[in-house]
C-alpha cells in the first residue's frame, strides 16, 4: 500500500503549532479589512435609510414626491453630520 501523504500534513501543522508564539502575528490587513467592513455597513445603512424613506413618503396614498425628496435629503444630512468620522482611537 502507498503511503499516506496527509501524515506530512500533520508533520508541517504540528511545527506551525509549536512555532506560534501569541501576540507575535501583525494584524493590519485584519485591521484594514474590518475598518472597511464597518465604514461600509454605516454608509450603506444611511442610503438603505435614506431610499425607504423616499419611497414610503413619495408612494404612500396622497403622499408627494417632492415630500419624499425633501425628507430624505434631510434624513442623508443629518445622518452625514452624525456619521462622519471623528477623533480615532488608538489600539
Amino acid at each position: 500500500m502507498a503511503d499516506h501523504p496527509h501524515d506530512t500534513l500533520h508533520d508541517a501543522a504540528d511545527h506551525d503549532a509549536e512555532a506560534y508564539v501569541h501576540g507575535s502575528m501583525t494584524i493590519e490587513e485584519q485591521s484594514a479589512t474590518w475598518s472597511l467592513f464597518m465604514t461600509l455597513a454605516k454608509w450603506g445603512s444611511l442610503v438603505v435609510a435614506c431610499i425607504l424613506l423616499f419611497l414610503v413618503l413619495a408612494f404612500q396614498p396622497d403622499g408627494s414626491i417632492f415630500a419624499g425628496f425633501i425628507a430624505a435629503v434631510v434624513m442623508g444630512v443629518a445622518g452625514f453630520m452624525f456619521l462622519k468620522s471623528g477623533k480615532k482611537a488608538e489600539h
